[in-house]
């Protein structure tokens, strides 16, 4: 069986230590900012007008609405 040699990664690459912070602060912005978005679609889902502009249901609003911030 070959053995399996792991190599640190080269500078500048996304895998590189120096560069997982700046990875992770790029996550927690979209988690921010769907988190914000679910809050605006749920204050929508009272208002047909403007969900029938979205082409969604009351029910399709709530349901993403509530889904937990890590999906």
């Amino acid at each position: 069986m070959p053995t399996l040699i792991m190599r640190p990664a080269a500078r500048g690459s996304p895998l590189h230590k120096e560069n997982w912070g700046h990875a992770s602060a790029f996550q927690w912005r979209g988690v921010w900012a769907r988190q914000r978005q679910r809050r605006a679609l749920r204050d929508l889902a009272d208002d047909p007008h403007l969900l029938n502009d979205l082409g969604l249901s009351r029910q399709q609003a709530l349901e993403e609405a509530d889904k937990p911030f890590w999906r």
